[in-house]
């Protein structure tokens, strides 16, 4: 089956972007490539950050989803918590402090300093969708 390998999250200043993610998520110093500043994953999947690749072409805030152990969904927490950054419950952002416990697991959404919507959660949604496929 295919995997994922990269994908490029755009950002005014790739290495603070990098830096927050990784913070949040716990995770190594992102490496510097070229144009881009990458974020590793336990599945083998890179963030690559850049800033505007393309001139003239505007980009706008994406959602990025993270599935995580319940002990690092409590590290993440603690991170966001200490840092006293917003966090919601819900993607539309109307659930403000508080966290949502979809398909019987936790989640939580957080943006980035772009305004990418970050989100954390203990149970995957498309284990839902697999197992009706």
């Amino acid at each position: 089956m295919p995997a994922l390998d990269h994908t490029i999250v755009h950002a005014t200043d790739r290495l603070a972007s990098a830096r927050f993610l990784a913070g949040i998520l716990g995770t190594a110093e992102p490496v510097e490539l070229g144009p881009f500043v990458a974020v590793r994953l336990g599945n083998n999947v890179a963030l690559d950050f850049a800033e505007h690749l393309i001139a003239g072409h505007d980009w706008i805030p994406t959602h990025y989803a993270f599935t995580v152990t319940d002990d690092e969904f409590d590290a993440i927490l603690d991170r966001i918590e200490s840092q006293r950054l917003p966090y919601w419950a819900d993607p539309r952002h109307t659930e403000p402090g508080a966290i949502n416990h979809l398909e019987g697991g936790r989640g939580v959404y957080i943006h980035d300093p772009d305004g990418h919507n970050l989100e954390f959660l203990t149970r995957s949604y498309s284990d839902r969708f697999l197992t009706n496929m």
